[in-house]
């Protein structure tokens, strides 16, 4: 029986009324979280220099490059839990073993990434390393995050998931604010961002335990606390090693977590190449192209946020025979209302708006607003599809999406550093890209209808249609 099967208590499919009811908690932590990563950047932008703030955001969207990885973690342990043979008990003991292999993990990629911060920094045109090596590791920890965020997706507990998603939020604008307030410039609000990560991820790791309980008798703070940087008996971690062996002997999840990663990679190089070809093309335009970029692609932050409902949904759906559609426009709609406000910003008053924002500095890139702004609604789009299509088990989208990476970054190097022209070209690529991910969902339900409960994985290697 699968663990989650034990959970009698949550509706299967839900609703209009239940998925608001569910969606909705995400959706408005993520608004309020990215709300505050919003008023860091304007507030940075007012602080710093244009030449520093535009550093500032390179840095940013190479955290995001070495972070989207973690969504396909998430894939990978919603995935599991959903085919789960054996109790609720077994799967937070298997998570707390994936957990502590991924923080040796962690540990390695930190020491590669110091290591390899001097000429990687270089390479983007920049002196300093420590910004860069706090970005990178910051992204690994987010990484890690995934884990437990993953385990609560899994549990279908979203509104713990909203109070971690808020935790990230503020912990972010009170270290990336401090630490920019202190004088330590673009390496010290790099070095913010490395500490609120790692503050959250604690958080994550106690919720996520507390869900998933691995024993039955209650347990105090500190034994918490120290349990969640991981000191726990050795006992425990041979006994924990031996259900974790599970996950690898799925080769269904392996698969999935595969094409999650080069999916989610993708998509990564998607929302940032722009604004990391633009900082070594046209660095004096970098500025304030990044005030149009931040203001953008904070809506393609809500639709990620927003796919850790979708995704659970998706995969519990279709394992038991049904299609998770109504879910997906639950999804579709939250995500409607912001981009609707975005449109409108960027179309009638983008002068207004970046020189209320940010200062009258950041105005030289409004023409490029509305076209980012529209290439950002079409790429939240295809977040949504992709992760409703992770869920489900297709993988053949994966090759669709590295083809409009690559195809996105040849475009923008063309554009030359031109804010308006790199805008046009996104707008492009992304709007082709939805095109794309429509058709497989199409493709999806057209091949592999809903059926009765109980029917084979899409994706698994037994079923012809895999």
């Amino acid at each position: 029986m699968s663990a989650l099967a034990e959970r009698s208590e949550v509706p299967a499919r839900p609703g209009w009324r239940a998925g608001l009811g569910e969606a909705g908690p995400l959706a408005f932590a993520g608004i309020v979280a990215n709300g505050g990563s919003v008023l860091v950047t304007v507030v940075l932008a007012r602080v710093l220099a244009a030449h520093d703030y535009g550093a500032l955001n390179q840095l940013v969207g190479i955290f995001f490059v070495v972070s989207m990885p973690g969504s396909a973690v998430l894939v990978g342990v919603v995935r599991r839990v959903s085919r789960w043979p054996g109790t609720t008990e077994e799967v937070g003991t298997w998570g707390a073993t994936l957990h502590r292999r991924g923080s040796l993990a962690l540990l390695l990629f930190a020491a590669g990434v110091l290591a390899a911060g001097a000429p990687v920094t270089r390479l983007l045109g920049r002196h300093d390393p420590v910004g860069f090596d706090a970005v990178a590791i910051a992204g690994g920890v987010w990484v890690l995050l995934c884990v437990d965020r993953g385990l609560l997706q899994a549990h279908r507990d979203y509104r713990t998931l909203s109070g971690n998603l808020l935790v990230e939020g503020g912990a972010r604008t009170a270290c990336m604010l401090g630490f920019g307030a202190a004088g330590l410039g673009v390496a010290g609000v790099a070095a913010g961002v490395l500490v609120a990560e790692l503050c959250t991820a604690l958080h994550a790791r106690i919720v996520a335990r507390r869900t998933w309980r691995e024993r039955r008798e209650p347990e105090s703070v500190l034994d918490q606390l120290a349990r969640a940087v991981g000191t726990g008996v050795v006992g425990r971690w041979t006994g924990a090693r031996q259900r974790g062996r599970r996950f690898g002997s799925d080769r269904v999840v392996r698969r999935d977590v595969a094409a999650a990663v080069g999916a989610l990679a993708a998509i990564a190089v998607l929302q940032n190449i722009d604004v990391i070809v633009m900082g070594r093309e046209g660095p004096r335009a970098a500025g304030a192209y990044a005030a149009v970029s931040v203001s953008s692609k904070a809506l393609v932050f809500v639709a990620m946020v927003v796919a850790g409902y979708l995704l659970p949904e998706a995969a519990i759906s279709w394992r038991e025979g049904r299609h998770a559609l109504r879910q997906l426009s639950v999804a579709l709609s939250v995500l409607a209302v912001p981009a609707m406000l975005l449109v409108g910003v960027a179309a009638a008053l983008p002068r207004a708006f970046l020189s209320t924002a940010f200062s009258a500095r950041y105005v030289s890139a409004a023409g490029a607003f509305l076209p980012l702004a529209l290439a950002m609604v079409c790429l939240s789009a295809t977040v949504m599809v992709t992760m409703y299509l992770l869920g489900v088990g297709d993988r053949r989208f994966v090759r669709v999406l590295a083809g409009a990476a690559v195809l996105a970054t040849i475009a923008v190097v063309l554009a030359h550093g031109s804010p308006r022209t790199t805008a046009l070209c996104d707008l492009v690529v992304q709007a082709t890209l939805l095109g794309g991910a429509v058709a497989e969902l199409a493709r999806v339900h057209r091949t592999r209808p809903a059926g009765p409960a109980g029917r084979a994985d899409p994706a698994d290697p037994a079923d012809p249609a895999a």
